[in-house]
This record gives C-alpha cells, structure tokens and sequence, in this order.
C-alpha cells in the first residue's frame, strides 16, 4: 500500500486528546472510533494518536484521560477499513525498539498492511518519573533513537537480524509473521533538529512531520537536502508533512471564545481558519514541496463537525493543485 493517495498528497488527523466530557470510561474508546470512522468518511488517509501516558501541557492537565497508543490503534484497526494508522509519535525511550518493532507488525497485520511507525527522542519528563523509565539527556536519547531505527529497518526487511549497539541489540532475532507491508511499515520521524534529527529522516524516514508556519521552512527544507545528498538520498523520497498552525471553524463568529478556550502555550500558535483559508495556507506549504498536511485542533478532541470541515480542506486542495504522485 503506497503512503500517499494517487495524486501524490497524504492528509492525517491527528489525536490529541481523549477528552470528552461527561463521557465515562466504559465508553470513552467508542467517541475515539467514531472520531476515526467520521476522519475515514471525510477523506483523510491517516490517524495517529498520541504515545503519551499523561496528558501533555498545552492540550490539557495532566491527569485528563490517556490511553495506552498501540492497544487503542490495534482496536481501531478493528473499526476502520482504509486509513493508516500509527503514532505521533512514540518515544523511543518507552520501549525496548525490538518490541516495538514487534507491536507495529502485529498492527500491520492486524489492519492488513495500514501500519506506520512514528518514533521520536521523548521528552515528557514528568511521565517518565512517574512510570519509572529512565530519562537520559538528550544526546544518549538521539543514540537511542538512531539504534532503534537501525533495528526496526533490520526486523521488517531481513530473516534473522543481528545487531549489537551500545544500549539496544538483538541476536537472531524472529519476527514473524514479517509484516504484510513490503519493506516493512513506512517510518515517521517526529521533530526538525537540524544536526541529528535531520540527519536520520535523511538515513532511515519514509514520512517527517514538522511543526511551524510556511516562513520557517525554507531552511529546514534546505538542510534535510544537505543530509540527503550526503548520505545519497533523493529528498524527494521523503514525504515531508507538516502541521499547519490553524484551527478550523465554519465560520468567525465565534473566534473568541474558541481561541480563549485553548490552553495559553497553543493560543499563541494558531489562528482560526474557515476551510477556504486553511486550503489557502496548506498551499503555501505545497509551493515549499510538503505533499502531507496533519490537522487537529490544538485544544483537543476534534468534534465529528469539525472533522467534516478537514474533510472540506481536502476537496478544496486536491480540485485547486492537484500533484502528481
């Protein structure tokens, strides 16, 4: 199954939050995959959910409700027929990467080749006190990171891998079934660091996913190009996706209110946008080469009627530039 649809665009909807109030537990998964089931029918290619196991600042207190990532994304697997699924992304210092790579397998299989594998450095120091996994300093996580990714490209493409790191290895390892994706699930890497993070999206990414207005781009752009001819990549085998800043509304009635009710450190990030605006501003992303757009409102829960307006983005951009694939 190709990463991006025929004309060469991938829209995600992205999971922020499972907070819906008034809702109890024993029916929380149900608005989580009627969410997925309304982002499906409105046209996105892609569902990811957060890898948190608390609730992060900026979408909301600590202690809203978080579910564990890859038992919600195998049972949405369940209740979906055609979008990709995967994390946005998991850190690589939850799981030993041998796991993880078993996990994101078992979800290729059970989705019938839908799985993505989005991976990142971690940084949410407080769940990791709290859970008591360690938290190294930034440079041991990058090592980490780059070790994991070694791994998880040996486990979906070879028979019996070894390899010996300074914090992971495995020794014959088995991984079967192998995953129904050939090649593996596609590989996303979260985060724009320019000396390492880069370097990896150059060496071992299928997707990137970056946040950050159109302006703030350029440069990025220009020194992933650098890694990838170092390493001998063409960057455009790299599906660049980005976030743009917006939350989407039907109309700007209510712009206040809306932005008010938004965490401070998100208010700040975002403007209000009807779907014509939003079309207008993943344009200027597509003029800089980004061919995939994540949308969530960065508050939350995306209500089923704001999905639809996604939906409405998604028309607006695939009849104003179509791309070829």
């Amino acid at each position: 199954m190709a990463i991006r649809s025929a004309d060469g665009l991938l829209f995600g909807y992205h999971m922020p939050s499972y907070t819906f109030p008034g809702t109890p537990p024993d029916e929380l998964f149900d608005k989580v995959a009627a969410n997925a089931q309304a982002a499906e029918a409105a046209g996105f290619d892609l569902v990811t959910v957060m890898d948190h196991f608390y609730q992060i600042s900026g979408v909301g207190s600590e202690a809203e409700p978080m579910l564990e990532g890859y038992l919600t994304l195998a049972a949405l697997a369940t209740r979906t027929s055609r979008v990709r699924l995967g994390t946005m992304v998991s850190g690589v210092t939850y799981r030993n990467p041998a796991l993880l790579a078993k996990q994101v397998t078992t979800l290729d299989i059970i989705s019938k080749g839908r799985a993505i594998l989005g991976i990142g450095a971690a940084w949410n120091e407080s769940e990791h006190a709290g859970l008591g996994f360690a938290f190294p300093p930034i440079r041991e996580r990058m090592d980490r990171l780059e070790e994991a990714l070694e791994i998880f490209r040996l486990m979906f493409t070879q028979d019996r891998p070894s390899f010996t790191g300074r914090y992971y290895s495995i020794d014959r390892v088995l991984n079967s079934p192998p995953p129904i994706t050939p090649g593996g699930p596609p590989i996303l890497i979260g985060g724009g660091g320019e000396r390492r993070t880069l370097r990896m999206v150059a060496r071992y990414a299928d997707l990137s996913n970056w946040f950050g207005p159109p302006e703030q781009m350029p440069h990025k752009l220009e020194v992933l190009e650098r890694h990838c001819e170092e390493v001998g990549r063409d960057p455009t085998t790299i599906l660049r996706t980005a976030t743009p800043p917006v939350v989407l509304v039907a109309n700007h009635h209510e712009d206040a209110a809306l932005l008010d009710s938004l965490p401070p450190e998100r208010r700040a990030q975002v403007k209000a946008a009807t779907p014509d605006e939003a079309a207008e501003v993943v344009g200027r992303y597509l003029d800089l080469g980004f061919r995939g757009f994540i949308f969530r409102n960065a508050g939350g829960m995306m209500t089923p009627e704001e999905i639809a307006l996604g939906g409405e983005v998604i028309r607006l951009v695939r009849h104003r530039a179509p791309v070829a694939a």
